[in-house]
């Protein structure tokens, strides 16, 4: 089922005329639809790609990287300026620390009609692979991207008020990602000084919204809570 993907042109979210001043490329994992440009835009920006170490192979001793547009688990892509990093772990890049978050990609569900498949994330299927979290520091400002992850209340314990929160809520139908009650769990824990909802009312195959939520109640329930929250459209930007 995942081949279906690849009889369809997967397009850029970021304008190529764009791709040139991008400075650095942040994986959350390997999915094809979060990561088919990577190796493109690395190339057109001279950008370093920064990813769990499980999204790299040395094969003949070769650095090799999952490829972006393969089928299945192949690692067959070589990146000029890459960077690895695992849970708990910090690097130095560039004049900021950059730790690996524990996350957690959820089985994924496809439906056409009255048939249905459902891929778990594991050794021999693609969804989820190499699935992490950043924490990003740079000029004195917190920012954490938790890319698509079910919930890990213990685990994000450890983080302390980001100044930013990237966090998805779409996983109510789709449960890949969590949902907005999930969401708003991880919240009450980290307490981030904003808040920014992704990964929800996605379109996909032929659905215009694929993972639905509410972000106008999230947003709402956030709020409550005195943390900032902010719904970012297409074509929208915030100053940090």
């Amino acid at each position: 089922m995942l081949c279906f993907f690849y009889y369809f042109r997967l397009t850029t979210l970021i304008p190529k005329s764009e791709w040139k001043d991008i400075t650095h490329i942040f994986v959350t994992h390997g999915d094809i639809d979060h990561y088919w440009y990577a190796d493109r835009v690395a190339e057109a920006s001279n950008a370093p790609i920064i990813c769990n170490e499980t999204m790299v192979r040395d094969i003949e001793g070769k650095v090799l990287i999952l490829g972006p547009r393969d089928k299945g688990v192949a690692f067959t892509t070589s990146i000029k300026k890459l960077h690895t990093i695992s849970v708990d772990e910090t690097i130095e890049l560039d004049n900021m620390s950059v730790t690996g978050i524990k996350t957690t990609h959820g089985s994924l569900t496809f439906r056409f009609g009255p048939f249905s498949k459902t891929l778990h994330p594991g050794p021999e299927e693609r969804v989820g692979w190499g699935a992490i979290g950043f924490e990003i520091k740079l000029d004195g400002k917190s920012i954490v991207n938790l890319g698509d992850t079910l919930l890990h209340e213990k685990e994000w314990s450890n983080i302390k008020s980001p100044d930013v929160l990237m966090i998805p809520i779409g996983g109510k139908t789709v449960h890949n990602t969590m949902d907005e009650k999930e969401a708003l769990q991880a919240i009450s824990i980290m307490k981030p000084k904003l808040v920014i909802p992704c990964h929800y009312n996605c379109p996909a195959f032929f659905s215009k919204k694929y993972n639905p939520a509410d972000d106008k109640m999230f947003k709402e329930k956030v709020e409550k809570m005195g943390i900032k929250c902010i719904i970012l459209y297409s074509g929208d930007s915030i100053d940090v």
